[in-house]
């Protein structure tokens, strides 16, 4: 069993930046994929981000691609999501999830019913 734990939402202007972190409960947390996923006001949960164990694949939603950056600390049990240039359509729930999943295919990370664990979110709010 995994715990995630986000930190790191708030309220910004358009332009700001927020960094948002995701801890693993276990050492075990940090051998799984982890992703981002959004919920904004009345809509669906949505792929933002995805980083495979090792941080050496990372996936993108193509409206986030020039301005967030997943990273991962193995060491610390932690991902990060470093979002810059934030919009006010950024606005959402954030939740980290990990996947019980040994592979790196984006077809199968961007997918919300994929994934085992999920954080409790963290609010966004870009104001414009």
């Amino acid at each position: 069993q995994v715990q995630l734990v986000e930190a790191g939402g708030g309220l910004v202007r358009t332009g700001d930046s927020l960094r948002l972190s995701c801890v693993a409960s276990t050492q075990s947390g940090s051998a799984l994929p982890i992703s981002w996923f959004r919920q904004g006001p009345g809509k669906e949960r949505e792929f933002v981000a995805a980083i495979n164990w090792n941080d050496v694949v990372q996936y993108y939603e193509e409206a986030v691609r020039d301005r967030f950056t997943i990273s991962r600390d193995n060491s610390k049990n932690t991902v990060y999501l470093q979002m810059n240039h934030l919009k006010p359509e950024d606005t959402a729930v954030y939740y980290c999830a990990a996947a019980a999943y040994y592979g790196s295919s984006r077809s199968y990370l961007d997918r919300a019913d994929r994934y085992d664990y999920w954080g409790q979110g963290t609010q966004v709010t870009v104001s414009s």
